[in-house]
């Protein structure tokens, strides 16, 4: 199954972002909020978020180690998406590529044509960081926007042909939208 044919809400987890490395950080709710809510309390939440991204098949055994790591990583993904410059990026590029640097997940293709990644959640972490290396240091980072609800946070590629998508969702942030201007066009007739 294609990631374009899942559900953008997957065992409480948002994907949509259309990248997992975009996607990882929609793993902080409301963070600019008075009381943010975290979503990887634990280290089995890192495994089931690797299974909900598609990046594992199954939850494998999963560490206090990378559970900081991931949550390096969401923070390193999120300054350098809202496009950071300064010592807070360097910062952020200095974690990506630390992390980045190590042994990453090695694609298996299976029988049925589709592939796997192979590797704990340690190597599917550094497979991450390189995706968002990848990302950040091409042309594609100019496609890094972020949903224009005043109340999200969360970022995504615009790979929309006239590259004007402004919601992280259609149906949730855009639909919201659509709903306010309704209603206040309905109030001023």
């Amino acid at each position: 199954m294609d990631a374009h044919d899942l559900p953008e809400d997957r065992d409480g987890f948002r994907f949509r972002g259309g990248c997992n490395a975009i996607d990882l950080p929609a793993t902080l709710q409301a963070r600019l909020g008075p009381s943010p809510r975290e979503l990887l309390n634990s280290p089995d939440d890192l495994g089931r978020w690797l299974v909900s991204a598609g990046m594992a098949f199954r939850t494998s055994k999963t560490t206090a180690k990378d559970l900081s790591a991931a949550r390096a990583l969401r923070e390193a993904i999120y300054i350098l998406a809202g496009g950071r410059r300064g010592t807070e990026a360097e910062a952020a590029c200095k974690t990506l590529n630390n992390i980045a640097a190590g042994a990453s997940a090695v694609p298996s293709l299976q029988p049925d044509g589709t592939t796997r990644l192979e590797g704990g959640a340690e190597a599917l972490l550094v497979t991450l960081a390189r995706e968002a290396v990848q990302l950040f240091g091409s042309e594609a980072a100019r496609l890094v926007r972020q949903c224009q609800s005043p109340t999200c946070t969360l970022y995504f590629v615009d790979t929309s042909r006239r590259g004007d998508r402004r919601w992280c969702s259609m149906s949730a942030c855009g639909n919201k939208a659509k709903v306010r201007e309704f209603r206040r066009r309905k109030r001023e007739d």
